[in-house]
């Protein structure tokens, strides 16, 4: 009888990382952590839940990351760095690029990736992070803000950059808190409704 996979044995065991750097074996713990963040309330998420994903043993995750906490901020600042990359590969490649283009790719990438967004409102609402981790996150919103930054001054749109770029954020975020739950509707419906408050807003922001 064939002995039937794990997901963490899927792609790369961990066992095979042992050959490579201490990053490959970080990557596979983050990997797995997200695989598990996409299966269950993040709240619900235990070190445990994810050393069983990643095919190791929950003592063996403290080598990599001294605590809980850490690896949620890791799995979190990963996909920060995505939303910065795509914001800013918009900027600099798309000679078209508008407020509402911008809009678009952020909420379909939220919607896409709930188990993000789920990570983002619960860091947004945890007062309990210690200094240090609230300062690496911070960090990554800056980088974000940044982005959003170059966007107001390649489209010369008028008023304090930063503000605007701190209103546009909470902005997007308000509409994805308040209809990502929308009753009654499909996903593609929710998704499609956050589209049209979101460009309503976007339009706000026009020079």
């Amino acid at each position: 009888m064939t002995k039937k996979k794990s997901s963490a044995e899927g792609d790369t065991s961990f066992a095979s990382l042992k050959t490579k750097g201490r990053k490959d074996r970080q990557e596979h713990i983050i990997n797995a952590a997200e695989r598990v963040f996409a299966s269950k309330p993040f709240d619900q998420v235990s070190i445990r839940d994810i050393a069983r994903e990643a095919g190791i043993s929950h003592a063996s995750i403290y080598r990599y990351f001294p605590d809980q906490q850490t690896l949620f901020v890791e799995a979190f600042i990963r996909g920060g760095e995505k939303i910065i990359r795509f914001i800013g590969e918009m900027i600099e490649d798309d000679d078209s690029v508008t407020i509402e283009k911008v809009t678009d790719k952020f909420i379909n990438f939220l919607v896409e990736d709930d188990q993000y967004f789920r990570m983002m409102t619960h860091f947004m609402l945890d007062g309990s992070l210690g200094a240090d981790l609230i300062e690496r996150l911070n960090a990554t919103e800056r980088l974000l803000l940044d982005q959003l930054d170059r966007l107001f001054v390649k489209l010369d749109v008028r008023g304090d950059k930063r503000m605007l770029s701190h209103a546009f954020f909470a902005a997007m975020n308000g509409v994805l808190i308040t209809f990502r739950n929308y009753p009654g509707r499909s996903r593609e419906d929710v998704a499609l409704h956050m589209k049209k408050v979101g460009r309503i807003i976007a339009r706000k922001f026009k020079a």
